[in-house]
């Protein structure tokens, strides 16, 4: 399954500070419908993401009903990310 979608870098201030990128309602739909045959615990989606030039193997966290992607510190500065800034994301889920 690959899926592309744009949208806004933000910041969690948790007691692991993160910045994510939130899928959109309608391909959480589409992943939560898979979730059952790739997850591997706490509802985790392994995924190869994609921005810009730069690509990354991570996971999609479940949170508040919907999917977060995670974006690592080397790829924020490999592709000069920001927090707000709106990038656009190509992810493709592990199987």
């Amino acid at each position: 399954m690959e899926l592309e979608f744009s949208g806004e870098v933000w910041f969690w201030r948790g007691p692991a500070p993160w910045h994510f990128v939130t899928v959109p309602d309608e391909l959480c739909a589409e992943l939560e419908a898979a979730s059952a045959s790739v997850t591997y615990g706490w509802g985790m989606i392994p995924v190869t993401a994609r921005i810009g030039a730069t690509g990354w193997q991570t996971s999609l966290w479940p949170k508040d009903g919907r999917y977060v992607v995670p974006l690592k510190t080397a790829v924020r500065r490999a592709e000069a990310i920001a927090l707000g800034d709106r990038v656009d994301v190509h992810l493709t889920v592990a199987r």
